[in-house]
């Protein structure tokens, strides 16, 4: 079988560079009627938390030209319940699972990366940094440059798996945040998370949503996503896990041009739930079109230098277990 696809990512071996979008795959078997799950390179969970939430009221989605907003709030059983059902899981799927972990204070996050911690079938842990810290007017801690700081440094004391910080794309400069987090021992980063917005009802005059803003996804985010991923990988010696608006294996190549080392699918999986598969197939195809010996050579190429410098600076820092 071909290594074309094979990628070292955090000190994880993954069959190829694909991996889903933390709220679009749920526990890792939902799509399993269209495609074997294990063709992925590895699973990025639901969001949990610490205790079971309901999410929001009302509206949780609602379609947009080239995309959709969700305000799904967070919908999650809970820590405990996840711990009962990961070993299930872990017995279907043979790929690296991925917690993305979620609070609404500090002290949340440090708990809940202690739980996590313990879970001998998670591989990896997202670190959410997107949610609203209550104790700061709800604004995201991601969104806050010493908040980011804080959480991440915190949250790395608990925590030797490798740790993935998913940023907020809501901020003036994502370069700094994204800086910051490596500082503070990020192994990688994620980005772009959803970008806030919202729809309106012109017959009831209103908001669609319950929750009146929500995250905007799919193809409307990609030219940013492309840009932060571009700028962000340029300034860091980490990884990059690259989201927002993947639809085609064209995205992808894009998406690992600007910088990302591995892509997570989201949104795209929801109107075709064979991207995964589709996408993995064209990237096989284009590395033999055009003599790549592995996708990982193409990691920046369309920076100024080609990539060089940037994949110089990975090095073994892909090979980083925690």
């Amino acid at each position: 079988m071909s290594n074309r696809l094979n990628i070292n990512f955090l000190g994880q071996n993954l069959n190829n560079p694909i991996m889903t979008a933390s709220g679009c795959f749920g526990y890792g078997l939902e799509y399993k009627d269209y495609f074997n799950p294990n063709e992925l390179g590895a699973a990025v969970l639901k969001g949990i938390t610490m205790e079971s939430r309901n999410g929001n009221a009302g509206t949780r989605i609602a379609e947009t030209p080239s995309g959709m907003l969700n305000s799904v709030g967070l919908e999650n059983p809970g820590i405990e319940e996840f711990k009962k059902l990961i070993p299930s899981i872990k017995k279907e799927l043979n790929i690296p699972l991925v917690a993305n972990i979620n609070g609404k204070i500090l002290e949340e996050y440090i708990a809940i990366a202690k739980e996590v911690e313990q879970i001998d079938e998670i591989e990896m842990v997202e670190l959410n940094i997107s949610c609203p810290n209550v104790k700061d007017g709800g604004m995201a801690f991601g969104a806050n440059p010493e908040m980011a700081r804080l959480v991440t440094r915190e949250v790395r004391k608990v925590l030797t798996k490798p740790m993935i910080v998913k940023l907020s794309p809501n901020v003036t400069n994502i370069v700094e945040i994204a800086k910051i987090v490596e500082e503070e021992g990020a192994n990688g980063v994620a980005l772009i998370n959803t970008l806030l917005g919202m729809a309106i009802d012109i017959r009831k005059r209103k908001p669609i949503l319950g929750n009146v803003m929500g995250g905007l996804s799919g193809p409307a985010v990609k030219p940013v996503a492309l840009r932060m991923i571009y700028q962000v990988s340029q300034a860091v010696s980490i990884p990059v896990l690259g989201m927002g608006g993947i639809s085609s294996t064209e995205d992808a190549i894009e998406f690992i041009m600007v910088g990302a080392s591995a892509i997570s699918l989201g949104t795209g999986m929801f109107g075709n739930p064979r991207l995964p598969v589709e996408i993995k197939e064209g990237l096989e195809k284009y590395c033999i079109e055009n003599n790549i010996d592995n996708i990982s050579d193409i990691v920046g190429a369309a920076h100024p230098d080609g990539g060089v410098a940037y994949r110089s600076r990975l090095g073994g820092n892909n090979e980083i277990k925690g």
